[in-house]
């Protein structure tokens, strides 16, 4: 159960209720994450404006996958690996062996997406302060200084969505229960 009530295109806030409506238009139906975010009519703005910016960042889909994963594994969001797992294989057309291991943070088999991980975490792990050889491995790996800020704007748009997810403790639709997702335990 939801700690914030889900909300819908009848009950939420009316400055909320375009963007449920944009997202039940783009999913097919709400996404919980949006029915709890919908509290906020500036949090689910800022969630849905930042998302569409991030779709034009420097990164491919399947880059902006391994972030958003790799970053909700990080940040132990399981909303969040869920819906991105289901992006990374429908959209992205990642592999399942490769998204697995973005889900359990095991090593990647492609080299530049391996790069991108590591450096996600990095971003996660430092603030943003990676060392100067974190920085030069994901260069070396073939992507640009502009595409290390994409990782941040990444992260950002993560952060919001993880951070929001984990507060709200909200189900996990029945449409990404096929790619239900749990944190390891230690």
């Amino acid at each position: 159960m939801s700690r914030l009530p889900l909300l819908s295109a009848d009950n939420a806030p009316t400055a909320s209720r375009p963007f449920v409506e944009r997202a039940i238009a783009n999913n097919g139906f709400l996404p919980n994450l949006i029915a709890a975010l919908a509290h906020s009519p500036a949090a689910l703005e800022a969630y849905l404006t930042v998302g569409e910016i991030n779709g034009r960042s420097g990164l491919t889909l399947a880059e902006r996958e391994v972030v958003q994963i790799t970053a909700a594994a990080v940040h132990g969001c399981a909303f969040c690996v869920a819906g991105h797992t289901a992006v990374a294989l429908k959209k992205a057309r990642l592999e399942t062996d490769q998204v697995e291991a973005l889900r359990t943070q095991a090593p990647l088999r492609e080299a530049r997406h391996e790069a991108l991980a590591a450096f996600t975490r990095a971003i996660i792990a430092t603030r943003g302060a990676v060392p100067d050889a974190a920085l030069q491995d994901f260069l070396h790996a073939g992507f640009e200084a502009g595409q290390a800020l994409d990782v941040v704007l990444g992260v950002s748009l993560a952060t919001l969505c993880n951070f929001a997810n984990n507060l709200a403790q909200s189900p996990l639709n029945a449409e990404l229960e096929p790619y239900r997702w749990a944190p390891a335990t230690a």
